[in-house]
């Protein structure tokens, strides 16, 4: 495989490609922003600072592409910014959020950011670049909001709630007010909709970190239809299961719990066996290839030298790795 830290004007990033979010050090604003060519195996890093002049900042958090732009949250350093697909460079930028994590476009005028430490969901306009509003979520204040990952089915965008919380939420996008909440085990923290239209969320436990002790975390499959759990699959003591990510046809989940894992979605019982072992790695991030069904998942190595991605087949047989920023932590697929 290719790997450049050369100018991005000599590559062609006009087709598919997979953006990694590296989050860099807390507090440190080293994060970077990588390109992968998957049909090229070669990896382009450090693209945002190499097209603007300027680094990223503190803990990038996630990406979403929408109307030709990639939108990029940078979490500590509470700012969004819109860039270029092809040429990487800043095409606008949203500032004013306490701690952002998420964005969720409803349609090309509205959009949702989540946030960390904030009892509020921001509301933006993404034509003007600004915030227009706000969602309040029940029962929270400043120092325990937490609003994370959305997916939206119908009218209705759903939102987990991570920090110390066990609801998803249910907010109506033409009245930008949450009208349902169902609660779940301690922490989930992460989404995905499946190809059924049911939404399946997994929790931590939070380890001893809980309030009340450690809880036994679990995957919920959640039937949109009433909005209540269809099924409950309980992982052992001890576990930390996370990053849950869902194939391009919906039709089979992933997530990592010390290895990657993988189960269809009408199973009735977790896997016995692990789809890709543990390197003596820190898995920490994971996606799905919508195309070819291949499996990404990204090192952390040790969150202070620069991390690896590992590249999958659907069987599990490792087809590429290559390095990139420190302590890659999720991916946006580019479609064309």
């Amino acid at each position: 495989m290719e790997w450049d830290y050369g100018t991005p004007e000599h590559f062609d990033f006009s087709g598919r490609g997979l953006f990694i979010l590296n989050e860099g050090n807390f507090q440190y604003g080293n994060a970077t922003l990588s390109y992968y060519d998957p049909e090229r195996d070669s990896v382009s890093n450090e693209v945002f600072f190499r097209a603007n002049g300027m680094k990223l900042g503190d803990v990038a958090q996630s990406m979403t592409i929408h109307n030709g732009l990639g939108w990029v949250v940078v979490n500590h350093s509470h700012v969004v910014f819109a860039i270029d697909l092809i040429t990487f460079k800043e095409r606008g930028r949203i500032t004013g959020f306490t701690s952002p994590r998420y964005i969720h476009f409803v349609d090309d005028t509205k959009a949702y950011v989540t946030q960390l430490w904030d009892n509020r969901i921001v509301i933006i306009d993404p034509r003007r670049y600004e915030i227009t509003g706000y969602i309040d979520v029940p029962a929270m204040n400043q120092t325990s909001g937490s609003t994370e990952q959305m997916v939206q089915a119908g009218r209705y965008v759903y939102v987990n709630c991570w920090s110390y919380q066990r609801k998803i939420l249910k907010i109506d996008t033409e009245t930008d007010r949450i009208v349902d909440e169902l609660e779940v085990g301690f922490q989930p923290n992460s989404l995905v909709l499946d190809c059924y239209n049911r939404l399946w969320t997994i929790t931590d436990g939070a380890g001893y970190d809980a309030p009340d002790g450690p809880e036994t975390p679990a995957l919920y499959c959640i039937d949109l239809s009433d909005f209540a759990v269809d099924r409950r699959f309980e992982f052992y003591p001890g576990d930390t299961p996370s990053e849950l990510a869902i194939d391009g046809e919906g039709e089979k989940i992933y997530w990592i719990n010390g290895d990657v894992w993988c189960m269809d979605v009408s199973a009735t019982r977790l896997p016995l066996r692990p789809l890709v072992r543990s390197r003596s790695t820190i898995y920490y991030g994971l996606t799905v290839d919508p195309v070819s069904g291949d499996v990404y998942v990204a090192d952390a190595v040790d969150y202070q030298q620069n991390g690896t991605v590992y590249r999958y087949a659907p069987t599990g047989l490792l087809t590429d790795r290559f390095t990139v920023g420190v302590t890659p932590g999720a991916f946006c697929w580019k479609l064309n």
